[in-house]
């Protein structure tokens, strides 16, 4: 159907095991959105890219800068997954979706149905099919109602948009997109609304989910299945941490890039990097992580080097 019931949508994200909105979509809590903030892409998508999620980015053109003049204002775009996905109209399909549109109660266009359904921290997943000429998903006025809804939310348009010096002017909201035109949207019908969506061709493609977590910086967009959040969160301040430390022992000549760069820690350099942790003050805010996975993997390491030798 076109309109995924929250029943079809629990069926489709069935590893979240938290709370959920009204319509079905997992609902992450704030406290990691805040925590994304500080992160970077990499750190991010190491985490799940290791865990099997290899098509979760995609490349895309964004509205704002990621930071702004001196870098005191992040541009990120953070929050949760709303998606849509479109298709050139045909007239008989396009009536009947309109018929069953107005029977939910929802008016205007197709674009519109998706921009009234949003709350706040929502970041719309539009897949557009690239069009861009006749293909403008957002301008000024739609980027208003998702500013106003959302509050810090945004776009990802696989397709194009216009208005562009009005959308600037509009605060708190980040938009990406394919391409610029300043026709207005023609001749295009709603597929489906929230449920799985793809963004992108080949092997550059991603796919996104209702309720996956949208970050947005200046490279393009991450799609973080909600389930994976948490260990993606703690993952990353992981990331950060053993950069930091890593940095430190590359300039002190104590290890070299090669050794620093390996997915698996000996239990040497463990225990020197809780030390670290532990001493440091550049590092307070790393205090309290659990390591004993990491810990695992050396010894897993260690023993796998001694059968070798035998």
């Amino acid at each position: 159907m076109i309109f995924t019931t929250p029943e079809e949508l629990i069926s489709i994200t069935p590893q979240w095991k938290g709370e959920r909105f009204a319509d079905g979509r997992p609902k992450v809590a704030d406290r990691y959105l805040e925590a994304l903030r500080q992160m970077t892409l990499e750190e991010l998508w190491k985490v799940i890219f290791v865990k099997g999620y290899e098509n979760q980015f995609i490349a895309m053109k964004s509205l704002h800068p990621e930071f702004k003049e001196s870098g005191d204002v992040n541009c990120k775009l953070i929050g949760r997954a709303v998606t849509a996905m479109y298709a050139p109209s045909r007239p008989d399909y396009h009536e009947a979706s309109l018929t069953l549109a107005q029977q939910k109660g929802l008016s205007g266009t197709p674009n519109q149905w998706i921009i009234d359904s949003l709350t706040e921290g929502d970041v719309i997943i539009i897949d557009m099919y690239d069009k861009i000429y006749k293909g403008t998903f957002v301008g000024g006025n739609l980027l208003t109602a998702i500013q106003t809804k959302t509050i810090h939310g945004g776009a990802v348009i696989w397709g194009g948009i216009r208005d562009v010096e009005q959308m600037q002017k509009v605060p708190d909201v980040q938009v990406y997109y394919r391409g610029i035109d300043p026709t207005p949207i023609r001749d295009f019908s709603m597929l489906q609304m929230n449920g799985a969506i793809r963004l992108g061709q080949g092997r550059e493609a991603a796919i996104c989910l209702p309720g996956d977590i949208v970050y947005g910086c200046s490279g393009g967009v991450l799609f973080i299945p909600p389930h994976l959040v948490a260990s993606v969160v703690d993952g990353a301040f992981k990331t950060q941490i053993k950069d930091l430390f890593g940095f430190e022992m590359i300039s002190l000549n104590r290890f070299t890039t090669a050794q620093i760069d390996k997915h698996v820690w000996t239990k040497e350099m463990l225990d020197l990097l809780v030390e670290f942790i532990k001493t440091d003050p550049k590092a307070d805010a790393y205090r309290g992580i659990d390591w004993s996975e990491e810990y695992s993997l050396a010894n897993d390491l260690t023993a796998h080097s001694g059968q070798s030798a035998l």
